[in-house]
């Protein structure tokens, strides 16, 4: 009798779980410069925040202007909160006061702003257009500031307007707090505000990184 060992039929799912695998083992290899401005931070040490950003500024390798990211670990999830930097973050937002005009350029599907601002009268109009405006995340709600009482707290809602939150299942908060040519002093008011709104109290860890650098662990 011949037996005939036949090789068992390996699918293209199989193939592609066993690469994903191989990949996540492997060690991620960094850059010559990387390596160089790594060296300059002391991983053990929290940095004051004067100090903190006046290191990430030091150790960002970027050609171009990157920006300064500030990465929070917090106590739990399920913080959203609106807060109004003193300074730019990066791009200033467009802010639209919730209005008639609003809703008929909804009706044609023009969205040319970043934050939407309402008051509670308005929000019947907007409900229709739930489903375009909340997958962008510009349904005015309370919980990120951006349905207020009355139309002059909307005016108070400017462009330099951030919403901060955390990941859907994990208590961790990524924001940028401006770009790393900015002067040390307004980078260390963004991130007084930030701070504030989340509460020092709610903050278990935090680092700031350029675009292109090491983290540094600030001191709270």
């Amino acid at each position: 009798i011949k037996i005939i060992e036949v090789e068992p039929i390996v699918t293209a799912e199989e193939v592609k779980k066993e690469e994903e695998k191989k990949a996540k083992k492997a060690p991620r290899i960094r850059g010559k410069k990387y390596n160089e401005v790594k060296a300059k931070v002391d991983r053990n040490k929290s940095y004051p925040v004067k100090e903190a950003i006046s290191l990430v500024k030091e150790t960002s390798y970027s050609k171009f202007d990157g920006s300064m990211e500030l990465h929070l670990v917090i106590k739990k999830t399920g913080l959203s909160v609106q807060v109004s930097l003193p300074h730019s973050a990066g791009k200033e937002k467009k802010v639209e006061i919730a209005s008639d005009e609003t809703v008929e350029k909804l009706k044609t599907g023009k969205i040319d702003f970043d934050i939407l601002v309402a008051t509670p009268d308005m929000m019947p109009k907007l409900v229709p257009f739930a489903r375009i405006l909340g997958p962008k995340g510009l349904m005015p709600n309370p919980k990120n500031g951006t349905l207020v009482p009355d139309i002059k707290k909307a005016k108070s809602v400017g462009g330099n307007t951030i919403t901060i939150k955390t990941e859907k299942e994990a208590p961790l908060i990524h924001t940028v707090i401006g770009k790393v040519s900015q002067k040390e002093e307004e980078l260390e008011q963004n991130l007084g505000v930030i701070i504030k709104a989340v509460s020092e109290k709610q903050i278990e860890k935090a680092y700031l990184k350029a675009t292109m650098g090491p983290s540094v662990k600030v001191k709270i």
